[in-house]
């Protein structure tokens, strides 16, 4: 078992250590892996082209992504170069472009162990699109209020991985927590100074705040293709 990422080898490293896994992790920065799969019919990624900015906000590293990441997929193989099994992510707007809901892991051993029961002869696995999916995710309004408090009100800010944070889910709960300290700021700005002012500081932090998630949708939405070369 392998778990190939389109980031370089010294962050698959870190997740592997992190993570305490007992599998390989593989970097995969320039997707040599991915297009071999591609090339030989086995599965073809979508992956994004965009602008890393948003992702940059969120990461305590410098991001390298020279053709781009991949979004997520799965892969199974008989020795003889049957498929078993395939699935990949099709960005949507019902998965937040990619980053949400994941196929299993006992749905998808119960379908390869169905395809291993075929035998020999059975043809290929078609690529499943409906799998039995880990978690839906919030909706989009929750995920925009989420990254706009992540970053402090004052731009989004992606919940990266790094490893010795917390869980996506605790640092989510942690945001939203700032909406409370955003009112009572608000608040104490109303009661305590005219309201002209405090109704135009309002003003000018909505308008600043909706470009700037305005930029941040587009460049998760721009550029995603299949990547078959």
């Amino acid at each position: 078992m392998y778990a190939v990422t389109s980031e370089p080898q010294r962050l698959a490293d870190q997740a592997h250590e992190h993570w305490e896994l007992n599998f390989e992790n593989i970097g995969d920065p320039h997707q040599e892996i991915s297009k071999a799969c591609s090339a030989q019919g086995w599965l073809t990624l979508y992956a994004n082209r965009g602008s890393l900015e948003f992702l940059q906000s969120g990461a305590d590293w410098e991001i390298e992504h020279p053709k781009g990441f991949f979004q997520p997929g799965v892969l199974a193989l008989t020795k003889e170069g049957r498929v078993l099994y395939r699935w990949r992510s099709v960005p949507s707007s019902e998965n937040l472009n990619g980053t949400a809901m994941r196929p299993t892991p006992d749905y998808v051993w119960e379908s390869i162990e169905r395809m291993i029961a075929a035998g020999d002869a059975a043809n290929d696995a078609f690529h499943d699109d409906n799998p039995v999916v880990d978690q839906r995710p919030p909706p989009r309004i929750l995920f925009f209020a989420a990254i706009i408090a992540n970053g402090w009100f004052v731009k989004p800010k992606s919940f990266m991985y790094a490893p010795g944070m917390k869980s996506i889910p605790a640092r989510f709960k942690k945001a939203f927590s700032r909406w409370l300290l955003f009112l009572l700021f608000w608040t104490v700005a109303i009661v305590a100074l005219p309201m002209g002012w405090v109704g135009g500081a309002f003003a000018s932090w909505f308008v600043w705040i909706m470009f700037k998630l305005r930029r941040t949708i587009q460049d998760m939405d721009q550029q995603v293709e299949l990547r078959a070369n």
